[in-house]
């Protein structure tokens, strides 16, 4: 078998394979949710809803609300260094660009969906 049969099979089977994994995944395929700052950002654009007192106090003095912060979690940036993690819980350190101003955030969430699947804004700076 020559060179070119071989890459014509490999290209053939190369798109029936991308066809087949597409067609079971759909979008999580072509999410690019895979890394590990990606995950975190979905999961909290999309379960960010509460907020400590002292953390609505921040976001009334800023002019912002919490739809706001979930917005921006695209271009946010994750320090996984300055996040803590407790047997129960995990806390990041968020830092998004808001109206000019870095804001830094500290965001809770518990590891077990089943208890509570929503995340809290704990602080604001």
């Amino acid at each position: 078998m020559d060179l070119r049969r071989r890459l014509t099979l490999y290209l053939f089977g190369l798109i029936i394979g991308g066809g087949i994994a597409y067609w079971s995944y759909g979008e999580r395929l072509t999410s690019g949710a895979w890394l590990p700052e990606a995950k975190v950002k979905s999961r909290l654009r999309s379960t960010l809803v509460k907020a400590t007192p002292i953390a609505q106090q921040s976001l009334d003095e800023h002019g912002i609300t919490l739809s706001d912060l979930r917005l921006r979690m695209d271009s946010a940036r994750i320090d996984f260094g300055a996040s803590t993690r407790d047997d129960d819980s995990l806390i990041y350190a968020v830092s998004a660009p808001l109206n000019g101003a870095q804001l830094r955030m500290r965001v809770g969430t518990l590891r077990d969906f089943d208890r509570d699947s929503t995340a809290t804004l704990l602080e604001l700076r």
